[in-house]
């Protein structure tokens, strides 16, 4: 993520209806809800169903679609008003759970131990299909393979989170527990920073963030993936029972119309970065950067059930893989199933 503090990130991350083996199902589409092309039937006559929308701790690059899709009023065509809240991801979750936010974005590795604690939540689009939490270390570290970690110096924000636990996945995969590494944490998010000076040998951090900006800064990275190891659901958007049940149109709609833009950025990254700085004026002042960035994350939002089904789309699979390996990290307290953590009707 551009900030280490969200993740899309997100921004961070997001259809097609899906085949069985995605476990989809078809949801019919709204009045006004944009096409695969960007088009929009007629305006609904009804009035417009608000929406509060709650996005990462810092405006960002990554949100982008979020952005485009207000801007070119496709929100609008869908029957929606919608406003955005920044908010820190474990905040956006209790919030969420609690309405006061219609729509957040969360990972399954924050969705399937809050529903696990009773928090009515449900994902119900992928924003990213691929998780973007990455170990990243200089490219002359020697460091190419999870069994390269061993006895190596790691900096990372804490003990917690999305970044941790995929640590611990990736450390598992080569027969190593955190045990056998030396942690260094870094709680003001500058495991970045450690890793250019070389006091640290490698780090936790997302690939659309620290490894962008080591190479614009002319370092040459090397990035740890998790994706191939242990399927970890990547961020997505989450809403929660009682929203669902009152407002599933507008947030198909939504769902719709944020997806039509992401399509739009995909083939067009110019326009998502344009998108950005009119909303974040300031970003204006590193075009350059942000344009990594967001290429960096366009990258992330296709795993493999994204190409054979489109943005957006869930891989219930990996839902359960990711229920099986939390529950071994004893952050799945009571049993839930993947019907329980996941809707798939509301995707177009």
């Amino acid at each position: 993520m551009s900030s280490s503090r969200s993740r899309f990130a997100l921004l961070p991350l997001v259809f097609a209806v899906l085949v069985a083996a995605c476990g989809g199902a078809a949801s019919s589409a709204s009045p006004g809800v944009p096409s695969a092309t960007g088009t929009a039937s007629p305006e609904p006559s009804v009035a417009p169903v608000a929406l509060t929308v709650g996005l990462g701790y810092i405006p960002s690059v990554q949100f982008a679609p979020f952005y485009l899709a207000q801007q070119e009023g496709l929100y609008q065509a869908a029957g929606l008003t919608v406003t955005f809240q920044n908010k820190v991801e474990p905040d956006l979750v209790a919030l969420v759970g609690a309405g006061s936010i219609d729509i957040g974005i969360a990972d399954g590795t924050d969705v399937i131990p809050a529903v696990s604690n009773k928090i009515p939540i449900k994902y119900v689009a992928t924003l990213y299909g691929q998780f973007p939490n990455v170990v990243f270390a200089k490219a002359s570290s020697g460091i190419a393979t999870a069994a390269d970690l061993k006895g190596r110096k790691i900096g990372t924000p804490g003990r917690y989170g999305s970044g941790w636990i995929m640590l611990q996945a990736l450390l598992k995969s080569a027969g190593l527990t955190t045990s056998d590494v030396q942690i260094v944490e870094y709680p003001d998010y500058t495991q970045r920073i450690a890793v250019t000076q070389g006091v640290v040998d490698a780090a936790t951090g997302y690939s659309n963030n620290e490894p962008v900006q080591m190479q614009l800064a002319g370092e040459k990275t090397t990035e740890l993936h998790i994706d191939g190891i242990t399927p970890l659901p990547g961020p997505g958007l989450i809403s929660s029972d009682a929203t669902l049940a009152a407002k599933s149109d507008a947030i198909a709609g939504f769902i719709a119309a944020t997806l039509t833009a992401m399509e739009e950025i995909k083939a067009n990254p110019k326009a998502g970065v344009d998108a950005s700085i009119v909303a974040v004026p300031e970003l204006a002042a590193s075009r350059d950067t942000q344009t990594a960035i967001l290429q960096a994350t366009i990258d992330s939002w296709t795993g493999p059930v994204q190409v054979q089904h489109g943005l957006g789309a869930i891989d219930t699979a990996g839902w359960t893989a990711s229920i099986a390996y939390l529950t071994t990290l004893g952050l799945v307290p009571n049993p839930v199933t993947v019907d329980d953590l996941v809707r798939t009707d509301l995707l177009p």
